[in-house]
């Protein structure tokens, strides 16, 4: 028996009813793109994260691991997933409130959280309105928009590892000990967000909802919105904003099969119909080829390029 398929039989003798193989993974993207997962678990209780290390550990170490969010800043390959696939289920959603502080399940979507945050009086998490991807997804990019990041009012976030000596135990890391920086965490891979808690202001209800509001507008004004993509491809340069770097390439518009740099956004890639993840990823080559080449930039991607492209998977996990 293959590690593969003995990791699948353990998760499905202690995580009944939760695990699945063959699962369609683009469903669960922005980009609606990628292949399949080998096994998919759908964790509803930090037990079921427990399980998966062990199961992994019994495996030998031997099986690619790949934890979805939303989706949001993922490229699958059309190969799918040759491993282990986790996305939380709905028991790891869910909004507290605990004075001024929300806490937050890791599967809770970001927009979500805004929304709760104008209902309770709490200003601070409007700009999170802007992100379409989860609380889970967000610490561990530290994501941001409008000038403010999730390092900004983020005070702790609850985290499983799935390797190691702590594996399968959760832990609580305050904001300072995650690593926070521009789109990025010192998060290790193989690491599940499960909650996190942000520090909030009072503000009136309605300031709250207009700065959502407002928020919302922008981003139909200025980025592709109605079409699959998934946010920002690149990550900025200090010298120069990426979506710039696109443009004066001279990509903007320029499509590969069915993906194309936006003509609304140039750092964002949009999938028309009949795209596939190799045309996204060829336009993301070509970019950083002729960022490299002709302007001296090298234009690192914030969308996480993952599975089957070819030979080998990319990358391990999210």
């Amino acid at each position: 028996m293959s590690a593969l398929e003995t990791l699948a039989a353990t998760l499905e003798r202690d995580c009944p009813g939760r695990v699945r193989r063959g699962v369609p993974l683009a469903p669960l993207t922005t980009f609606r793109l990628g292949g399949p997962a080998a096994v998919m678990l759908r964790p509803e209780h930090t037990d079921d994260l427990a399980a998966a290390a062990a199961a992994l550990a019994g495996a030998g170490g031997e099986v690619p691991v790949l934890i979805i969010g939303r989706g949001s800043n993922m490229l699958i390959g059309d190969g799918g997933w040759p491993g282990l696939a986790i996305n939380l289920g709905a028991a790891f959603r869910g909004i507290t409130r605990d004075g001024d502080e929300l806490e937050a399940g890791a599967a809770t979507p970001m927009p979500g959280l805004a929304s709760r945050s104008a209902a309770e009086s709490l200003g601070g998490l409007a700009f999170a309105v802007a992100i379409p991807g989860s609380v889970g997804g967000g610490v561990r990019m530290n994501a941001g928009a409008h000038g403010t990041e999730v390092a900004d009012r983020l005070v702790w976030a609850e985290t499983v590892r799935l390797t190691g000596d702590e594996a399968g135990h959760p832990v609580r890391l305050p904001t300072a000990s995650l690593g926070l920086s521009y789109r990025r965490s010192a998060l290790p891979p193989l690491t599940v967000v499960t909650r996190a808690r942000f520090a909030l202001v009072p503000a009136p209800e309605a300031e709250v909802r207009e700065e959502i509001a407002e928020a919302r507008r922008w981003r139909r004004d200025h980025q592709p919105v109605n079409e699959p993509n998934c946010g920002s491809v690149f990550a900025n340069p200090d010298s120069m904003a990426a979506g710039k770097a696109v443009e004066t390439l001279g990509l903007k518009g320029t499509a590969h099969g069915g993906a194309r740099f936006s003509r609304v956004h140039a750092n964002f890639i949009t999938a028309g119909e009949g795209a596939s993840a190799a045309d996204v990823l060829a336009l993301i080559r070509l970019a950083q080829a002729q960022a490299r080449d002709r302007l001296g930039l090298e234009l690192r991607t914030e969308v996480q390029i993952v599975g089957d492209f070819g030979p080998a998977p990319v990358g391990v996990a999210s």
